[in-house]
């Protein structure tokens, strides 16, 4: 990892900023597929199948005895814990749920707003270096929670057709019995145009590569909305002399290891975590199996030493992290100051890992700095608002004169006609 010792705030646009992700060179390829995909459909997807995920499929759709079977080839000690942090994110999310609530906001002027399910929506499930079975519990409950009638799952199958057991296994458990043996581009342009065999959806979520990534781009341009920008993972962990060296080298590789381009950094008061966190890194590291991503990641991560840490958490809120650990033994009161973050893990017993699994919340959060205007994945991302006004008789007669004088002075006389006919009557 690169050090930085008190660098000034000059520098922090530069220590703030990720590796740039550039899609230009995927688009051309991007949509050749999509158009391929609009005028041929199954045919399509079939095709580009066979050639990035090197599989020849007969059928697309897993059929309901693979669903049911799926249970039975994992471990019994995964399915109880996939059920338990089922249970959890079940349970947070429920609570997200709102009420109907009417404002009078003159006498006899009501209005009030109502959440409503999107109807159609596909869940990307990535397969490829690692099964995210967690992400199915990610999306596919607050999907159901919310209420959307059609829920679509995607995920690639590998070369001999199969998709992995604990990926069925989820998707039954959340009561998703569309699952599609599709991956990559194609997965993305069969639910945003929709094919003889794929529904076509309003939303599309879910994780993915740069290809992925870059086809939802594309999708969401004029077709399909997509839950968010989405980019490498990253992590950003706050620790004082408090902080245990090999709690933080632990999650910093934690997430090193998602990819060679994933981003994490030690943000630090005290001059002596610098060279112990780096120790346990180095310890670490020879553990992992994937040691050598973790390690390609590191290449562009760092570690930070200020002096302050009213200046650690400026320097946090401009970066503004996926994920945000703060080992500290006043991270509670410094968790309040956090303004800009998609999640925040609280104290020295509470690991990113918890997140990405089975705490509850959900793991689907903003990079690349998006954490400051746009917020993780959440039951409303599965909704949409539809707002509601009634006006009696008498209402009118209050309000109508503003209307009028507004719509006069925009030059809208039909609009101010709409009122004015109304009071005459």
């Amino acid at each position: 990892m690169q050090t930085y010792r008190y660098p000034p705030k000059e520098s922090w646009d530069q220590l703030t900023a990720r590796a740039t992700a550039d899609y230009s060179a995927k688009l051309p390829v991007v949509e050749e597929v999509m158009q391929n995909i609009r005028t041929r459909g199954d045919a399509a997807v079939r095709e580009f199948t066979a050639k990035f995920d090197k599989t020849l499929l007969d059928q697309f759709q897993v059929s309901d005895l693979e669903l049911a079977h799926a249970e039975t080839e994992i471990d019994e000690g995964l399915a109880i814990a996939i059920r338990t942090a089922a249970s959890n994110i079940r349970t947070f999310h429920e609570a997200q749920k709102t009420t109907v609530k009417k404002i009078e906001t003159q006498p006899g002027v009501i209005c009030w707003q109502r959440n409503m399910p999107i109807e159609k929506v596909g869940l990307y499930i990535p397969g490829g270096s690692a099964p995210l079975f967690s992400t199915v519990l990610m999306l596919a409950l607050p999907a159901m929670i919310a209420g959307c009638k059609e829920v679509v799952l995607c995920t690639p199958p590998s070369p001999t057709g199969k998709i992995h057991p604990a990926i069925l296994f989820a998707a039954r458990l959340c009561n998703v019995n569309r699952v599609f043996k599709i991956g990559g581009i194609q997965a993305i342009g069969a639910m945003a145009y929709g094919t003889e065999t794929v529904p076509k959806v309003h939303k599309i979520f879910g994780p993915g590569n740069s290809w992925v990534t870059a086809a939802k781009q594309y999708v969401s341009l004029n077709t399909c909305s997509i839950d968010m920008p989405a980019g490498p993972s990253e992590l950003a962990v706050i620790g004082d002399g408090s902080a245990n060296p090999a709690f933080v080298a632990s999650d910093l590789l934690s997430q090193a290891e998602h990819g060679p381009d994933s981003q994490v950094l030690f943000i630090t008061t005290e001059e002596s975590m610098l060279q112990k966190v780096s120790a346990e890194l180095t310890l670490q590291l020879e553990q992992l199996p994937r040691r050598e991503t973790a390690v390609a990641a590191l290449g562009h991560s760092r570690m930070l030493l200020l002096e302050s840490m009213e200046m650690v958490l400026e320097f946090v809120n401009e970066y503004a992290p996926e994920h945000l650990i703060i080992q500290t033994d006043e991270a509670p009161a410094l968790a309040e100051k956090v303004t800009s973050a998609g999640s925040v893990f609280i104290g020295h017993y509470t690991p990113e890992s918890a997140g990405d699994y089975a705490s509850g919340t959900n793991h689907t959060l903003p990079t690349n700095g998006w954490a400051r205007s746009v917020s993780g994945l959440n039951l409303e991302s599965f909704c949409k608002k539809i707002t509601y006004q009634e006006i009696t008789k008498e209402g009118l007669q209050q309000l109508g004169p503003v209307i009028e004088t507004m719509a006069e002075a925009e030059l809208l006389h039909a609009h101010r006609n709409a009122v004015t006919i109304r009071i005459k009557k």
